[in-house]
């Protein structure tokens, strides 16, 4: 019986946090900070992600990005069809080139990670190829 009470305890231990991260979501957290710092070149003036690939060099030499300013939108570069692409242009671990945009300076670009960590889930920087079905199952996106 002792080993069932050490891992209820854990488990009671690590519903604070579990709850904290699940209290993220599209609407409360992550909207305001994709309004705030990534609409200006992934708003609705641009381009859905296929026009944006066709086109590519001519979208990004006026400093736009595939669009990204609505949770549909969003979460194709989280869970699917393009899983992890948010992931691997925002992580901090291997910088991304999209990082810098999360904040003005280092604190505030850690705090605006550490919501978007806690709002996907399983922060994973795997291409759909290589992710198995655990994994995607940890990516949470709540609205």
């Amino acid at each position: 019986m002792p080993g069932k009470f050490a891992v209820a305890a854990a488990l009671l231990l690590a519903l604070p946090f579990a709850a904290q991260a699940g209290d993220v979501t599209w609407v409360k957290d992550i909207k305001p900070i994709v309004d705030a710092r990534c609409a200006g070149c992934h708003g609705s003036d641009a381009p859905e992600y296929p026009a944006f690939k066709k086109e590519k060099e001519a979208w990004t030499a006026k400093g736009i990005g595939p669009r990204m300013d609505t949770y549909s939108h969003l979460v194709y570069f989280t869970a699917w069809p393009d899983t992890g692409a948010l992931m691997r242009r925002l992580d901090d671990a291997k910088p991304g080139d999209m990082y810098e945009h999360l904040g003005d300076n280092a604190e505030e670009r850690q705090k605006n990670l550490a919501l978007f960590k806690a709002w996907v889930g399983n922060w994973t920087l795997k291409r759909w190829k290589d992710i198995s079905k655990e994994e995607i199952d940890g990516i949470k996106v709540p609205y």
